[in-house]
């Protein structure tokens, strides 16, 4: 008997205890965090990304996101680094097109392409998808549509006796020949040839525009041809003679900026985001109100009227993030025409409806940069090139950025440099 009231007596504290557990508050789940990988450098302010974030935290109680901020250089390593622990450092990172096959290869990134709506796809720029797009299947929401531009001093050009910008490269050797021998400025043009990727955007735009390309049809380089080695020779005459600043072959796009800002240069090549605040922040320039955008040149008898070289770019979730759902909704939520559209001022909305009719202008984001830029931008697009987008794309970009910098710096001779580079590209490719 004593057993069967200790085992009844048990039974009670046990039916009590689950009464009370079962009658207590239950704690609340906190938000979901969602880590994002962007950049500084292109397309939105940091000021204006973090300005999205905190509408889309507001929006979405149950997220939270956290956004860092890297160089482009930076970007790539970051962003590999970052896939190799489990759960990965970030739910949702800011790619370059010509990161998506080794990223797609190495299973760095979610297959978005059931995610994707027919209206996305038929109000999205079709060329858009491209980049993030791999074998048939969508790896991420497209998201920076920009292309590198030709900028000049209108006031500078103006004194040293020219009307109108220069149409081919030999045309800005003459010009600026006339611009030293006035005293104007020292250096009348500025690039980015660095080495670093912004010297192969840099590269593609001349190599192009005389007629060359990066790769043949069956996918073999075809840089180190005719074409490629005098445009090379070009690159090193221009600093020879005293047209291109010496100091470009160190320089990244924003070296550029702070140089033209300064009025230092008449002619520069770069990135869509240079415009707004090299012509309308005093804060940031010398030289407002003083810069136009023009057609890139080409090389004369080239055949080629202009070339330029696509720098989109796309937001992706990680493969291995553990919260992809909510880190798609953030994606969606960036890229939304809505979004874009208000934060049009340093980016060019990848939705079509976005530049039809008077849409632009009634825009929130609205910015007297995008009365150039825009129509700039649909000029100067169909002559953008794209990059190879092959899984050993960055290994290959680092031997030909070693190339232009051997060339450049007077360490090898035009061919034996291109030549060195093509034979990596062949090696990679095996």
């Amino acid at each position: 008997m004593k057993i069967i009231r200790l085992i009844a007596m048990l039974t009670f504290a046990i039916i009590v205890m689950a009464s009370v557990v079962g009658c207590a508050p239950k704690q609340t789940a906190g938000p979901v965090t969602i880590r994002v990988l962007s950049m500084e450098q292109a397309g939105p302010t940091v000021d204006e990304m973090n300005a999205i974030v905190g509408e889309f935290n507001a929006a979405n109680p149950d997220i939270m996101v956290e956004i860092e901020y890297v160089s482009y250089d930076a970007l790539h390593d970051k962003i590999t680094t970052a896939m190799a622990s489990t759960p990965p450092a970030y739910d949702v990172f800011l790619a370059d097109d010509i990161w998506y096959a080794e990223f797609s290869k190495a299973g760095y990134v979610m297959d978005a392409t059931d995610r994707i709506t027919q209206d996305m796809r038929d109000k999205i720029f079709a060329s858009a998808w491209d980049i993030t797009t791999v074998d048939g299947k969508v790896y991420g929401m497209p998201w920076l549509l920009d292309e590198k531009y030709f900028f000049y001093n209108e006031k500078l050009l103006t004194e040293a006796g020219f009307s109108a910008p220069p149409k081919t490269w030999e045309e800005l050797v003459e010009q600026s020949i006339a611009i030293k021998e006035k005293g104007i400025v020292e250096y009348p043009i500025v690039w980015s040839w660095g080495q670093y990727e912004a010297a192969i955007c840099d590269w593609v735009i001349l190599l192009y525009g005389n007629g060359g390309s990066l790769m043949d049809a069956n996918g073999a380089p075809a840089f180190n041809n005719e074409a490629g080695v005098k445009t090379l020779n070009w690159m090193i005459q221009s600093i020879d003679d005293g047209i291109t600043n010496p100091a470009s072959i160190s320089y990244v796009e924003e070296d550029v900026r702070n140089v033209f800002s300064q009025g230092k240069a008449v002619f520069a090549v770069n990135w869509n985001y240079m415009y707004d605040l090299v012509n309308f922040n005093a804060d940031e320039s010398q030289v407002t109100g003083q810069i136009k955008m023009a057609l890139m040149p080409a090389f004369a008898g080239s055949g080629v009227e202009s070339s330029s070289i696509n720098g989109s770019m796309g937001f992706s979730v990680a493969a291995t993030s553990p919260n992809q759902d909510a880190a798609w909704k953030y994606v969606e939520f960036l890229t939304s025409e809505d979004i874009q559209n208000r934060y049009s001022g340093h980016l060019l909305p990848i939705w079509q409806t976005s530049f039809q009719g008077e849409n632009l202008t009634k825009l929130e984001g609205y910015t007297p940069a995008n009365a150039t830029t825009v129509p700039m931008f649909n000029a100067q697009f169909p002559f953008a090139h794209v990059r190879p987008k092959v899984p050993y794309y960055p290994e290959a970009s680092k031997s030909l950025q070693l190339a232009l910098q051997e060339a450049l710096t007077k360490q090898k001779t035009p061919e034996q440099a291109l030549n060195d580079a093509a034979a990596k590209w062949v090696d990679l490719a095996k």
